[in-house]
């Protein structure tokens, strides 16, 4: 048995309490995939990273990130929480770019920047995610899955930035916050087709957010995850390959249903990236044994 330092914090959360859950193990070289797994059962959180050194030329760390159930290649929340995390420890020092700090974080999707803006409580962390491609594949059995909701303008469609994600706009607000899946027939789809979960969403006219989003990812024993980075990055990604984005800049509002309210931050730059951040705040600090 190993004693390794340890953190948990909430991503895109202005507060304690809010935003997504994420567990971040330090010192973890000597674990294998299996031990890495069985940990992140344990934990049982959306996802737990496992932070170790680079190996790729450019890179500040290499994390791995898993569910409870399986590896992911790439991940929102994760990849801006463990950012913080490195920060807080001091494992890696941003260097300076256009007036922002800047990181590289090396994790199975590739090696990825990160911008860090601001200090202290009001530190605002974004990454880029991977490239979102639309796959080819049969929408009617998730669709069955949301219960016959209306749905928006653009076509169901699914988004493989590192995780697939069914991406499925609905007629509004309401109609997303409101909605009650039925959630063995989604997972049923999800492995059918090998995609991690379900993103819905709605436009929204009043102040404070573009657009409400949830993700559904049942299959993975998370039939609600609270606030997600990769699945706000495959809408984002999504809405611009069909000329549909809110604006270039925008935020999303994620979680309220689980009573985890949290703000994404997404921007769309000029060469069709998706960038998404949002505030990080450390709730535990400590070690474990495994």
């Amino acid at each position: 048995m190993t004693t390794r330092d340890f953190m948990q914090l909430d991503v895109f959360a202005a507060a304690a309490g809010q935003g997504n859950p994420l567990g971040v193990v330090f010192g973890a070289d000597d674990l294998d995939t299996a031990a890495m797994q069985a940990l992140a059962a344990w934990l049982n959180l959306s996802e737990t990273t496992f932070v170790l050194p680079a190996t790729q030329t450019g890179a500040d760390y290499r994390l791995r990130i898993f569910t409870p159930r399986q590896e992911l290649p790439f991940a929102g929340h994760p990849s801006v929480g463990t950012a913080h995390a490195v920060l807080e420890r001091g494992i890696a020092t941003p260097r300076s770019t256009n007036g922002l700090g800047a990181l590289v974080q090396e994790c199975a999707a590739g090696l990825l920047p990160l911008r860090i803006s601001g200090e202290g409580a009001a530190r605002m962390i974004h990454v880029r995610a991977p490239h979102g491609v639309e796959r080819a594949a049969d929408a009617r059995a998730v669709l069955a899955s949301l219960l016959g909701a209306p749905l928006g303008a653009v076509r169901p469609t699914l988004v493989d930035n590192g995780p697939r994600w069914w991406c499925i706009e609905l007629a509004d607000e309401t109609t997303v916050r409101g909605l009650a899946p039925d959630l063995e027939a989604m997972a049923a789809a999800n492995r059918a087709d090998d995609s991690v979960g379900v993103a819905v969403f709605a436009r929204c006219a009043g102040p404070g957010y573009a657009l409400v989003v949830r993700a559904f990812v049942p299959a993975d024993g998370i039939p609600e995850d609270p606030v997600t980075g990769s699945a706000n990055a495959a809408i984002a990604a999504w809405l611009h390959s069909n000329n549909a984005l809110p604006a270039t800049r925008f935020r999303s509002s994620q979680g309220r249903e689980v009573g985890r309210d949290g703000v994404v931050e997404i921007e769309v730059d000029a060469a069709g990236e998706v960038w998404i951040g949002g505030l990080t705040q450390t709730v535990i600090e400590g070690t474990l044994t495994w």
